[in-house]
């Protein structure tokens, strides 16, 4: 997402095209490739080499899925630590000492929202068990985030 285009709920996910829609797309389609010459062997006798060509684009997609997934993790570690630390110092005392009850992907959807409104939105998500997606929809002034991985 370009750092000068306004970010709102809608609009806040971003997409990567060289993974989203190149990479993984080519492993995918390699892979099921991979799986019809397979079954297509099957007819003349058994290929361990066409099965193991299923076996290895097989690891291809879980290398492909792991590699998007452990920047995620990394990004919501770092998203925990920022939020604890921003919460800590914008909450009064009684909302400051249940800080440690919100899980991350409630301040996964805080991390949106402006300084004004945390003190609020972090009550009902306490109080009421809000999910991030629902913290993210009841945000009324959007915080924009453009260094997502």
């Amino acid at each position: 997402m370009p750092e000068n285009s306004v970010q709102v709920y809608a609009s806040h996910r971003r997409w990567d095209p060289w993974y989203h829609f190149f990479a993984f797309s080519v492993v995918s389609i390699s892979f099921f490739g991979a799986l019809w010459l397979f079954i297509k062997s099957l007819a003349g006798g058994f290929s361990i080499w066409a099965a193991w060509n299923v076996v290895a684009w097989a690891a291809a997609i879980v290398l492909a899925l792991r590699v998007r997934v452990y920047p995620l993790k990394v990004q919501d570690r770092i998203i925990r630590l920022e939020e604890r630390l921003r919460l800590a110092t914008l909450l009064d005392e009684p909302l400051k000492a249940r800080i440690g009850e919100l899980d991350v992907r409630q301040l996964v959807g805080l991390r949106f929202a402006s300084d004004a409104e945390v003190p609020g939105l972090v009550k009902i998500a306490l109080d009421e068990k809000l999910s991030g997606e629902e913290i993210k929809k009841r945000i009324q002034s959007w915080r924009p985030d453009t260094f997502r991985v």
